[in-house]
């Protein structure tokens, strides 16, 4: 294998990066779950979404007092990653709805100036597991993947926590998924 697989989850006040804050990072290497990263950010703006922070639980306020600056924090993020990947490999940002987590990640490194250390490799566990599978696009919401993999259901909505579950997801993909259900259309009798 000539990559590092991070498993990286974020909180954040809303749907996008350039009008709301991200809030945390969470991550872990896959095939060493025990180097993890965790960073509460202090917010560049109160701007929120209710709906986002209701799923974290995190508070702007609580954030603008105790957070990281996010300069700092991506900092600190970039040189955990570049620490925890051997020597030779590349990193490689793992993310369930990769999209997602990845426009915040990758805006913040740009924003406060830091080098990506992902470089533009990110994958996401959806289209993984549907290419996998070949399970419709339909069947890759987070319930429905855990259900085949026989994992709660829920995820907690703490970064860490988040990005440590979706790793286990992951180790459980590439080991191999259970076979695909075959749904059998009724036979035809000849008339």
């Amino acid at each position: 294998m000539s990559e590092a697989y991070i498993c990286v989850d974020v909180e954040t006040a809303g749907p996008s990066p350039c009008r709301y804050a991200l809030l945390s990072i969470g991550a872990c290497l896959i095939d060493d779950p025990r180097q993890t990263f965790y960073a509460e950010l202090a917010p560049g703006t109160m701007e929120a979404d209710p709906a986002a922070l209701a799923v974290s639980g995190l508070s702007l306020e609580h954030l603008a007092a105790y957070g990281l600056p996010p300069g700092e924090a991506i900092a600190r993020f970039a040189a955990w990653v570049e620490e925890v990947t051997p020597p030779g490999l590349r990193p490689v940002l793992v993310a369930f709805n990769a999209p997602f987590d990845w426009m915040f990640v990758a805006e913040y490194f740009h924003r406060y100036g830091v080098v990506n250390p992902f470089g533009h490799a990110a994958l996401d566990l959806k289209a993984m597991y549907m290419g996998a599978t070949g399970e419709p696009w339909e069947r890759t919401g987070f319930a429905a993947v855990a259900e085949r993999f026989g994992m709660h259901p829920r995820l907690p909505h703490h970064a860490l926590e988040d990005a440590l579950v979706q790793a286990e997801m992951f180790r459980r993909l590439l080991a191999g998924a259970p076979p695909r259900r075959r749904r059998t259309s009724p036979r035809k009798e000849p008339a």
